[in-house]
């Protein structure tokens, strides 16, 4: 998954700097990184153990090098709030270098001001929201592509296509709305029409998403663009696929954020959305990296 090869990346490079720097002092050097992670979801779990392979392997043939990583790893429990308290309590009790994480950009907006406050970086390899940039931290580093890079992609498909009226379905939170002032602009310069925004709770149960997909039912576009949590994506395209909406006639795209993750998804829910389209970068599969996904 590209969060994988984004986390190994981030990685390599931190470690990179603190050995530069234990070189030139010419002695062994502890560095305190904290790691905030929701340790119960796999991307959390995923990232963490590459971290610890790049480790490993880099000492294994590197024993001279001066600096030594010590990882404190943190559980942020999949919330704002826990990343928050996860971040302070590495803050408060260890002299950290760096933190890497969090996983959303929800939690990565609050850690950015704990960060510039305590003056030090935050590394997100997982929080794409482009609006995390706005916030111009000198602290934050976007170890990751932003939801913004997707949008030329999707309107050349659009254009491609002569596609004319297209309707936006996203989570309502930081991560869902970050992306559309650039996909809304990138609509316009092909003569693209946006005449409805369609919005999901994050926490939308199925009675609700049948609501919101019965309303889209009666508006004459038939073409969406979906960017919102997978699991979230989930629950949208088994109920499209229940009312009808996955038939002929509608079009359906995806970003990234569904996308990324179709490997880990239940046939009965690709089942229910075949015919949809999907953007994702691409990775070149090079040797190095095929390497790595055989360790995996």
């Amino acid at each position: 998954p590209t969060q994988l090869f984004f986390s190994l990346f981030l990685f390599l490079s931190l470690r990179n700097f603190f050995t530069e720097m234990a070189m030139a002092q010419n002695t062994t050097i502890p560095v305190n990184v904290g790691v905030v992670l929701d340790m119960d979801k796999w991307v959390g779990r995923m990232g963490l153990r590459c971290i610890y392979m790049a480790l490993s392997d880099f000492y294994d043939s590197h024993a001279h090098y001066n600096t030594r990583l010590v990882l404190h790893t943190r559980d942020s429990n999949n919330t704002v709030v826990g990343a928050a308290a996860a971040a302070i309590d590495l803050l408060k009790d260890v002299e950290m270098q760096a933190i890497i994480g969090p996983r959303t950009s929800m939690q990565a907006n609050f850690l950015i001001n704990l960060g510039e406050n305590a003056q030090v970086p935050i590394i997100s390899f997982s929080a794409t929201s482009p609006s995390l940039s706005s916030l111009r931290s000198a602290y934050f580093v976007r170890a990751c592509l932003n939801d913004s890079s997707q949008v030329k992609a999707i309107s050349s498909l659009i254009q491609a296509f002569g596609w004319k009226a297209v309707v936006p379905i996203y989570v309502d939170n930081e991560f869902g709305e970050g992306i559309i002032p650039y996909l809304t602009d990138a609509l316009q310069e092909i003569d693209a029409r946006v005449p409805y925004r369609s919005v999901i709770h994050h926490s939308a149960d199925d009675e609700e998403i049948a609501a919101e997909l019965y309303k889209l039912m009666t508006m004459q576009t038939r073409v969406f663009i979906v960017h919102m949590p997978p699991t979230l994506g989930c629950k949208l395209f088994s109920k499209a696929k229940e009312v009808g909406m996955m038939r002929e006639g509608y079009v359906w795209i995806i970003t990234d954020a569904i996308t990324n993750f179709l490997s880990t998804m239940d046939h009965s829910v690709i089942d229910s959305m075949q015919g949809v389209l999907g953007i994702k970068p691409h990775v070149p599969r090079r040797k190095r990296l095929e390497e790595f996904l055989i360790r995996w």
